[in-house]
């Protein structure tokens, strides 16, 4: 019989499993050649970060969804939510009658999209503008900005969302109301500092949330009246609007 002493030597010594595994080419050339270990190494595809690009077929449907948004605001500003068919809004798209449904569950859904994502950019494009200010810039140009700002996303070339949203509210299922009316106040409480600010200095005469409800009220209104073809700008409609909400 073996000593437990030469039988442990014997496993000592024996090549294990893990030894015997052919290495990677990468790993061979590295030992046997630095340089050309470098080379397989630089042969290797690099590692992608980041989200990958989208396919053309994807952009397109990004760009189908937003012409059936935009067609959709259109309508629904014009003949009202209840009296168009998504029939009308494939068409207004260019599509076939069924398209809608492949971007969007239903009519509601579109309408909901239409209305949230019209905000959203809103919201977006507000911040931007009040950004571009000096620092030090007065309560007075802060309201300006957005007194104009407000008036291009009413009257400008995208502009018919927030009339869909003023008009069509009760076409908004309840949780639909609460996500929308989320983003509405998020908009407006953005008005709230220059607003507190201009009634410290007694230029505003009202409460600062009471005032900021007139003068949404009085903006909004101009969507059913203002008319560029009357020659009147919207640098000159946000001056005459801040003139009747601030005192000079």
């Amino acid at each position: 019989m073996e000593s437990p002493v030469r039988r442990t030597n014997a496993i000592a010594t024996a090549p294990s499993k893990t030894s015997a595994r052919p290495r990677s080419r990468a790993a061979a050339a590295s030992s046997a050649n630095p340089v050309d270990a470098e080379k397989s190494s630089a042969d290797e595809e690099p590692r992608r970060r980041g989200r990958p690009r989208k396919t053309p077929e994807e952009l397109d449907d990004g760009n189908r969804r937003r012409k059936l948004m935009d067609g959709a605001a259109k309508l629904f500003r014009t003949q009202g939510f209840a009296a168009t068919s998504t029939r009308d809004i494939a068409a207004a798209a260019g599509m076939h009658s069924g398209s809608p449904f492949y971007h969007f569950e239903s009519k509601s859904a579109l309408l909901h999209a239409v209305m949230s994502e019209g905000m959203t950019m809103a919201a977006q494009s507000q911040q931007q503008a009040l950004q571009a200010l000096a620092a030090d810039a007065s309560a007075r140009e802060q309201l300006r900005t957005l007194i104009r700002h407000h008036f291009e996303i009413l009257l400008g070339p995208r502009s018919s969302f927030i009339p869909v949203m003023l008009y069509e509210w009760r076409s908004l299922t309840p949780a639909q109301r609460k996500g929308i009316a989320r983003l509405k106040d998020s908009y407006e409480a953005a008005w709230m500092p220059a607003l507190e600010a201009l009634a410290q200095q007694g230029a505003l005469q009202a409460d600062p949330g009471v005032a900021r409800l007139f003068i949404f009220g009085a903006l909004n209104w101009a969507v059913q009246w203002f008319s560029p073809k009357k020659g009147k700008s919207l640098d000159a409609l946000t001056d005459e609007a801040l003139s009747l909400f601030i005192h000079p």
